[in-house]
């Protein structure tokens, strides 16, 4: 008597079935399948380019930039970790992975940032989006799979969709959080001084939200590693393709030989964007600064340290 459900229970899982198989699935098929256009077009020219790119030559680039961003010792690192994954026969996969990930990032900023600004001016609307992306966080990552299947199909564009739902929050918050904390008074200041909405935006809120805006950034990216290795259960290739085929041939070599492929790409790209923005550290360059050094073929001379009443003087704005 004290066990409802013997008595009564609620077939949620029949009404989620007649809702994706009902109504779902014939009536919105086709505008699925159009929402993998893009996504497909970016995923096959990345792919491309990395597969086209030599070894060495990639192993170069990352290695510049790993110099230039982060030092020289995270440097040897992507040598070291890149020649190994190429001398274990994974060197096509990894880019394979690469070019998910980078499709995944490109989309999550671009759908992330502006929904992050406009959660960020309005309360009510952060209000509704805040349980959306509780949700999102929450599910487990396996569970984003089935409907994907049952509305994209199999493949590595509905792994890359599954992927960008997965990884989509964190820049969101991250964005959200990083304009919400810009001072009241340096914008109250640019309005004062005749800014207009997106001139304070786009030259006082987001560079000051910068850093953090790029952390979530940094998040997003490792949300989307695991998410497509993952996607290899529905047909997604790359590394996680390599990892699910061994553990369906109880290879333990080659699972191993792929989870250590993912390791190595993840350590590089976690350091990489970590060091996108400039940190405390004054001698360690931007991302943009960096590029400019990796073709300029100089390095940014040392900033020296200002303290004091000339320090403050300096980053004080002059009425």
């Amino acid at each position: 008597m004290l066990d409802p459900s013997q008595y009564f229970t609620i077939p949620f899982d029949t009404w989620v079935n007649d809702f994706v198989r009902g109504f779902l699935v014939p009536n919105f098929r086709p505008f699925f399948r159009a929402l993998q256009v893009p996504v497909n077009q970016v995923l096959m020219a990345l792919d491309t380019f990395l597969a086209w790119v030599p070894m060495l030559a990639m192993t170069a680039i990352f290695a510049l930039l790993a110099w230039r961003i982060v030092g020289k010792s995270m440097a040897l690192v992507t040598i070291f970790g890149f020649l190994f994954v190429d001398l274990i026969g994974l060197w096509p996969d990894t880019m394979t992975t690469l070019a998910m990930i980078l499709t995944s990032v490109i989309f999550c900023t671009i759908l992330g940032v502006p929904v992050g600004i406009l959660v960020a001016r309005s309360d009510t609307t952060w209000k509704i989006v805040r349980p959306i992306l509780d949700v999102m966080q929450t599910v487990p990552s396996f569970v984003y799979l089935v409907p994907i299947v049952m509305l994209f199909g199999v493949g590595m564009a509905p792994g890359i969709i599954a992927t960008i739902i997965f990884a989509l929050p964190p820049i969101i918050r991250m964005t959200n959080l990083g304009i919400r904390n810009v001072r009241t008074d340096l914008i109250e200041a640019s309005e004062a001084f005749g800014a207009t909405y997106s001139q304070t935006l786009f030259e006082v809120q987001l560079p000051l939200a910068m850093r953090t805006i790029m952390a979530g950034l940094n998040q997003t990216l490792m949300l989307a590693m695991s998410m497509v290795v993952i996607a290899a259960l529905i047909g997604a290739g790359g590394l996680g393709q390599v990892v699910n085929t061994g553990l369906g041939r109880l290879d333990v070599g080659g699972a191993t030989a792929g989870g250590l492929g993912i390791v190595v790409l993840a350590i590089v790209l976690d350091r990489i964007t970590q060091g996108l923005v400039e940190p405390s550290d004054p001698n360690r360059m931007t991302f943009r600064q960096a590029l400019g050094t990796l073709f300029s073929g100089q390095k940014r001379p040392p900033i020296k340290q200002e303290s004091g009443s000339r320090a403050a003087f300096k980053g004080s704005p002059i009425p």
